[in-house]
């Protein structure tokens, strides 16, 4: 039976056109059947995020007709709609990364020296960062990801193998047994719905929303000390116990400018908002003092968009005027995602009335951290405010100056044939389990790796009131049983979703990770459709495993961390 259930219905997106893609008609079958119009592929990807581009691609590559949905009007997830520089390991340059992604990584650079007035310095640059911002070696507006997304897909839509539908969400499903036979969509804008076909599907949501609409068995929140063993687990179950979501914008600063208007609703509760978390926060949300995220004590960052160079300003700088010829921009840019704009007062998992009101809630926040900062924040020189600052919708493409999406931190996430646990990759736990305090340790070696990837455990504030948690964590490799089910045989994770846990999460959640694991569950699809094999049967065969583990060396899926 089709299961139908609402999803986020009210998201303040824009509908503009982008770039004239994702509207090319490919050439799929349609027709209609019991669930209304119907189109048909090989393979059908939910979410059109980090992780379901990089799907998109490899099964297009891999020679799959390929559907993939959006709910907004942007593909690109992190990069682009959320809007959130990407977040990588320090070798970022030379490895640990997917060929692809590097494809990515060349190509928004490349875009910079055709397009943007460059000074000779910068474009002559290597390793050319836009923003010139300290979290990335590539800070850079999330228009130009976007661009070149289109780039990397134009051979695809252009020959009918790739079709986008944008402004569509999940909203049913038709499984029989253990397979889903079709899924429904929602035209956001329309409100018609049609039915997508496939032998294969890849749920890369940003909140694993396909996943109660198949019947999937899946888990929310954290899980206990005693199912996981897991140190920094909580001693019972926390299923509603998720990360914050933060609602992310750019702004410029123009010396000497007054854009100050007025101020946004609930601006005196969230300035006057003191967080209940354990350990405590060391005061009101709004200001520049902060938790530590590792020693948990208070941290105060310096803010100066006059001075440039350091703080939260420098942070995720997005656009530095240095770069760029004079004239070309009214001032240097940074990107807002900061502890200061974490909502964690709920999720994004309740019914349709919560998921409204913590959505507005976390637009007020970052509204309010912002007309904050125009107005009442500490200036270095005893003054308040910088009414200079301004909101640049232009970057995000929506009238109010706010990303397209919230940054989701953490899913739903799949009941896996193999769950990666802290044991497997967090220094602490690791040298715990292998009874070594000190000396050289690597992350768990899988045998069905599928990738790598590089980040800490880093667990922003959460709904259930924890502060930080983050611990160091090992360069780690991506299980392909992480990204399979337990019971359904024709759907794979693509994204955060995979078998990881609350805690683990926290270091699989990235941009090169997400775009790792999409990859890896797009090219599978394509492998298991040309053998007439399962996903399952394809990581429990040990010839099948290193057919498609050779199938990914072959192109340039790294698989393991060197040695040292």
């Amino acid at each position: 039976m089709m299961q139908r259930r609402q999803f986020l219905k009210t998201l303040g997106l824009t509908a503009p056109a982008v770039l004239g893609a994702g509207t090319a008609q490919a050439s799929l079958p349609a027709r209609e059947n019991g669930f209304g119009r119907s189109l048909a592929a090989d393979l059908v990807i939910v979410g059109g995020g980090t992780g379901g581009c990089a799907a998109a691609l490899a099964a297009a590559r891999g020679g799959l007709r390929v559907i993939m949905t959006e709910e907004t009007d942007w593909i690109g997830g992190q990069f682009t709609s959320q809007a959130v520089p990407p977040d990588e390991h320090r070798w970022i340059e030379t490895h640990g990364a997917t060929r692809t992604y590097r494809e990515l990584r060349d190509g928004i650079r490349a875009y910079y020296r055709r397009h943007y007035p460059l000074t000779d310095e910068a474009r002559a640059r290597e390793h050319l960062n836009p923003g010139g911002g300290s979290v990335s070696r590539l800070c850079h507006e999330p228009r130009v990801s976007l661009a070149v997304l289109y780039e990397m897909m134009a051979p695809y839509l252009a020959s009918g193998r790739l079709r986008i539908l944008l402004h569509h969400h999940a909203s049913g499903a038709d499984v029989d047994g253990d397979r889903i036979r079709a899924v429904a969509v929602t035209d956001r804008r329309t409100g018609r719905e049609r039915t997508l076909e496939a032998r294969y599907y890849i749920d890369a949501t940003e909140l694993g929303a396909l996943l109660p609409l198949a019947g999937a068995e899946y888990v929310t929140g954290a899980e206990s000390r005693e199912a996981t063993g897991e140190m920094h687990a909580p001693e019972e179950a926390q299923p509603d116990n998720m990360q914050a979501i933060t609602w992310c914008f750019p702004m410029e600063y123009v010396p000497g400018g007054d854009f100050v208007a007025d101020p946004p609703p609930d601006y005196a509760f969230w300035r006057d908002f003191v967080p209940e978390l354990s350990p405590p926060w060391p005061g009101r949300l709004l200001d520049f003092t902060y938790s530590n995220p590792r020693t948990l004590e208070p941290s105060t960052w310096a803010f100066d968009p006059a001075g440039e160079g350091r703080g939260w300003w420098l942070y995720r700088r997005i656009v530095y005027r240095g770069n760029f010829r004079p004239g070309a921009y009214e001032g240097s840019s940074t990107l807002v995602n900061w502890p200061q704009n974490d909502y964690f007062l709920g999720h994004l998992l309740g019914d349709e009335e919560e998921t409204r009101k913590h959505l507005e809630g976390a637009r007020n926040l970052s509204l309010s951290l912002f007309y904050w900062m125009q107005t009442e924040a500490p200036r270095p020189d005893g003054g308040t405010g910088w009414p200079g600052l301004r909101l640049r919708p232009e970057m995000v493409d929506t009238f109010d100056g706010l990303a397209k999406y919230p940054y989701i931190r953490e899913s739903r996430r799949i009941r896996a044939e193999f769950t990666v646990l802290e044991q497997h990759v967090g220094v602490q736990a690791r040298r715990e389990l292998l009874g070594r305090p000190s000396g050289r340790i690597e992350a768990e070696e899988f045998a069905d790796s599928v990738g790598i990837g590089s980040y800490s455990i880093d667990l922003h504030p959460s709904t259930g009131g924890d502060n930080y948690i983050d611990v160091p964590s090992l360069p780690f490799q991506i299980p392909l049983g992480a990204l399979i089910p337990q019971r359904l045989e024709n759907l794979l994770a693509g994204g955060k979703n995979i078998g990881t846990t609350h805690i683990t999460n926290g270091c699989y959640r990235l941009h090169p990770v997400e775009w790792n694991i999409g990859e890896a569950a797009g090219a599978l699809a394509a492998f298991c459709h040309h053998r007439k094999t399962t996903p399952r049967q394809t990581r429990n065969s040990g010839e099948r495993l290193q057919e498609f583990q050779a199938e990914l060396d072959r192109q340039g899926v790294e698989r393991a961390w060197p040695r040292g």
